[in-house]
């Protein structure tokens, strides 16, 4: 388990050296920015690297992936131009390994199983609509779940994913009866007070694109009642 390191920027952070730098998201943050207007985390990142390491102008930063505004846990970021590429790759070729938690109100149908769906993106309400075969436009989405606790009201589940489409995990989950806690998007019955809902990118596992060496972070869970409640 990594060490979570603290800093002025109130950032979260993982891991960091030369190459990448991996964050704990909050909820409510955004990766990259968006029509909303509001700073996202990539620019805190950058902030902190400027201030850290006195760099002098506009401080290198590439995305790697997101996360949806409501979720947390962890962020890759690469610090250089090296590593972003090598990043991308192994995301494209399935060589990073990523675990979500979820928190549902309801019991899967299975402790364990595979869902196979196709998902096909509505850009206007944004959102992702499950299919059982294809269909014009959608891409086949593959998730493995678990569930792993009971807790008073709630039920946690490990989430393993093979693709990583938009609003996977939220819709499958959904789909199944399981709509995550907080998610009125996908059909959770009220929302949770700081907007966001109870999934959480828990761990990751990689080769360093770089160094080679093994990287395996897990992202401490957020301070609230019911998450508490999983540890």
């Amino acid at each position: 388990m990594s060490k979570v390191l603290s800093n002025k920027s109130n950032l979260q952070i993982l891991y960091e050296d030369n190459h990448i730098i991996i964050i704990n998201k909050r909820v409510g943050d955004i990766v990259q920015g968006d029509k909303t207007g509001d700073k996202p985390l990539s620019d805190f990142v950058k902030d902190y690297i400027k201030d850290k390491y006195n760099k002098p102008g506009n401080v290198y930063l590439g995305t790697v992936h997101r996360l949806d505004r409501p979720t947390s846990g962890i962020v890759i970021f690469a610090k250089t131009s090296k590593a972003l590429p090598r990043l991308n790759k192994l995301f494209f070729s399935k060589e990073i390994n990523k675990t979500y938690w979820a928190i549902v109100k309801n019991a899967p149908p299975k402790n364990e199983d595979t869902l196979v769906n196709w998902l096909k993106k509505n850009p206007k309400n944004n959102k992702s609509f499950v299919h059982y075969k294809e269909v014009t436009d959608s891409k086949r989405a593959i998730l493995h779940y678990k569930k792993i606790k009971k807790l008073d009201n709630y039920f946690l589940l490990e989430i393993n994913l093979e693709t990583g489409r938009h609003h996977q995990i939220r819709s499958q989950l959904s789909n199944i009866g399981c709509p995550i806690k907080g998610d009125l998007k996908y059909g959770f019955d009220r929302s949770n007070k700081d907007a966001g809902i109870h999934l959480h990118a828990r761990e990751i596992q990689f080769t360093h694109p770089v160094s080679k060496k093994n990287i395996n972070i897990i992202a401490p869970l957020p301070n609230d009642a019911i998450w508490n409640a999983c540890k």
